[in-house]
């Protein structure tokens, strides 16, 4: 791990013919110096039951080693094999649609006696054959992990043994949820129904944290497999992925990341995003700032992201050296494309990989070897990037729940599109943001919290949260923010609750807009940027300033968006869903008022700025085109070298990228 990682998965056991010493010819031409393999192939290894077979594992692992090549090699557990299910038809999870059938992966259920016995043993049946290998430097525990909604009898009994660990009697539990209404109350254990079939949010949003901690476990228990066998200079990780909407877009609701993450040695994400056209950066940011702060602010690996992969997705010439070093300027210590090749048959025949179905060199392929010589050539300046930020966003698995639960009218609008939306005007505006959660106590270290749609939230971290404030710290909410308590319990005082304190506001209305805008041209974004969508509250202000009011002749007396000054701090709330033209100038306004307005964000998407110091105490600068259009800026740091062209780079100096260009500028103040 002493340099960058720039690799590929690869299954030797898809390929139609024999062709790995040709492969390995090709990768090393490409500059690939690792590949993940194994983490897919369980019914290869262990074809019947009891009967195992790695040859494919072990020709791959030596002709590697012979290459100089590194392997990270994942444990197969996310795909059964046919006998495991024939002999317990009910390793498939029961979800609320049913059992599921055999054939697609990730259809078990996790917590099942027989899958994990039958689990382990494979698991502890591959390393014990690869982990003396010296190809080997780390391990990948399953793929994806999520809970795959089981919820069987045997996940209810779990859930009602963890009910009365958490809240220790039945009193507690209809009180905290409200079991009484449409007599859902339970006064016996043994009463205690599926939750499959609840109407009771906070109980199922209950049950939602239930199967994310059934995720933590699970990830818990094989590093726990794993780490018996690895070797000191040896890690083990996890491919975390995100909210799939055809590409990694937010908050995965499956998942804990931050629980779940704690027993790795790194963090591993998979980050996939629209290309061509669409190519904005921003799912790369996203997803890289969240890997990050998963990381406790250090390097993290891009386990999986695109080559070619969709017919869509196939990038414009330099578009794939913008991915891979934006992935880079976001703190990323390897790239590795899923996948080496395109494979043939089945159900991802068409998900293409840095290789075509020909096998032959292509543009794509072509332009991979560039980033591979790059990579080789400034892996000691460009890995190990430390980021700082001041900047964080508080996310919330709880309230993405309570949102699915409790959705905002029409359905269109859900929490992670909050999220992005704020999040998306920060990146277009370059300002670096890291990712906090209900738990993090370190909220003094920022000097701007924004807070999206935080919806459920314990007394305890709004008070948190009005005390950050008024130390001096300024936090920006949005709607649906401290209505109600941790267990969906919407609480009794004027909204939004706590918050209202440090916001100067308070509101006992909301409604639907119908064709509602904001008054005047708030932030400056024009007539056609001030449109509000799906939920708007009627904010009565107390001691805060009022922003924008409502355009309507009816809800026009009532406050949209405002901020106050609290102690020595600030806190703004936005009522509304707000458009992303208002969203960015409120945000904007923020920022400056925080005193975190500075050179890189008077450039301006499509050109983004990241920065962060290498391992020789020198400030690395990205600045990246995510445009079709050549751009040109006055460069406003010191002087620098830039780092693919070896020129060097003068403050206030001229300079022009090319389309889906990048330069990567190293500061030559600070120490060698």
């Amino acid at each position: 791990m002493d340099r960058l990682l720039y690799g590929v998965a690869y299954y030797d056991e898809y390929m139609p013919y024999e062709r790995l010493q040709q492969d390995i010819e090709m990768m090393k031409a490409a500059g690939i110096n690792v590949v993940r393999i194994a983490e897919s192939t369980w019914s290869t290894y262990e074809p019947q039951k009891g009967v195992f077979n790695f040859s494919s594992v072990d020709r791959v692992l030596d002709a590697m080693h012979e290459a100089g090549i590194r392997v990270i090699v994942g444990t197969p557990t996310y795909a059964v094999p046919a006998w495991l299910v024939k002999e317990y038809p009910d390793v498939l999870a029961e979800t609320p649609r049913g059992r599921g059938k055999y054939g697609p992966r990730q259809i078990m259920d996790i917590t099942h006696p027989a899958y994990l016995y039958y689990g382990e043993r494979i698991i502890r049946k591959l390393l014990e054959r690869v982990k003396d290998h010296p190809a080997v430097i780390g391990y990948q525990t399953d793929n994806e992990t999520k809970h795959y909604h089981t919820a069987g009898p045997n996940v209810q009994l779990q859930f009602v043994k963890y009910l009365r660990e958490k809240f220790g009697s039945l009193d507690e539990i209809n009180r905290r949820f409200g079991l009484d209404y449409w007599s859902n109350r339970v006064d016996s254990w043994e009463d205690f129904p599926s939750v499959i079939g609840t109407i009771n949010g906070s109980l199922g949003a209950e049950f939602a944290k239930f199967q994310r901690k059934l995720v933590t476990d699970f990830l818990a228990w094989q590093v726990g497999i794993v780490n018996e066998y690895k070797r000191p200079d040896q890690f083990v990780t996890q491919n975390f992925d995100f909210e799939w909407r055809g590409y990694s877009y937010g908050v995965q609701p499956d998942v804990d990341h931050f629980e779940a993450a704690r027993p790795f040695d790194v963090v591993a994400v998979d980050i996939y995003h629209p290309s061509q056209d669409q190519l904005t950066g921003a799912e790369i940011s996203f997803c890289g700032d969240m890997a990050r702060s998963m990381a406790g602010g250090g390097n993290y690996l891009v386990m999986e992201t695109q080559a070619q992969g969709f017919p869509q997705w196939v990038p414009y010439p330099g578009q794939l050296r913008l991915q891979a070093f934006s992935h880079l300027a976001s703190g990323a210590k390897m790239v590795s494309y899923w996948h080496w090749h395109s494979i043939h048959n089945s159900f991802e025949t068409y998900w293409k990989g840095l290789l075509s179905h020909d096998f032959q060199p292509n543009r794509v392929y072509r332009e991979a070897q560039t980033i591979g010589r790059d990579f080789e050539r400034l892996s000691d300046r460009l890995a190990d990037l430390k980021i700082t930020n001041r900047v964080a966003m508080l996310v919330s698995n709880e309230s993405l729940t309570a949102l699915d639960w409790f959705p905002i009218p029409g359905g269109k609008i859900k929490y992670n599109d909050i999220v992005r939306r704020m999040y998306d005007a920060l990146y277009k505006m370059n300002v670096g943001v890291d990712f906090i959660h209900p738990g993090s106590e370190d909220l003094e270290r920022y000097k701007l919290i924004v807070v999206p749609a935080l919806y459920a939230a314990p007394d305890e971290l709004l008070h948190r949260l009005n005390a950050y404030a008024a130390g001096g710290g300024h936090v920006v909410y949005t709607f649906k923010s401290g209505f109600s308590d941790e267990c969906l319990k919407v609480r009794t005082s004027v909204q939004p609750g706590i918050i209202g304190e440090a916001c100067g506001i308070g509101y006992s209305l909301f409604v639907e807009p119908n064709g509602v805008a904001l008054k005047g041209e708030p932030f400056g974004v024009g007539r056609d940027g001030h449109g509000i969508e799906s939920w708007m509250e009627l904010i009565q202000p107390t001691t805060a300033e009022v922003l924008a009011y409502y355009d309507h002749p009816y809800w026009g007396g009532y406050a949209a968006i405002t901020r106050n000054r609290y102690g020595e701090g600030v806190a703004y709330y936005i009522g509304c869903m707000a458009g992303e033209a208002v969203m960015a100038g409120l945000l904007e306004q923020a920022v400056k008022e925080a005193g975190l307005w500075g050179k890189d964000q008077e450039l301006r998407f499509p050109l983004i700025a990241k920065s962060g110091v290498n391992r020789h105490g020198r400030v690395i600068r990205y600045v990246l085109n995510y445009s079709g259009d050549a751009a040109a800026f006055d460069y406003p740091h010191a002087d620098a070298v830039e780092l693919l062209s070896g020129r060097t780079v003068r403050a206030g100096e001229r300079v022009t990228i090319e389309p889906w260009g990048v330069l990567i500028l190293e500061e030559q103040q600070g120490k060698d």
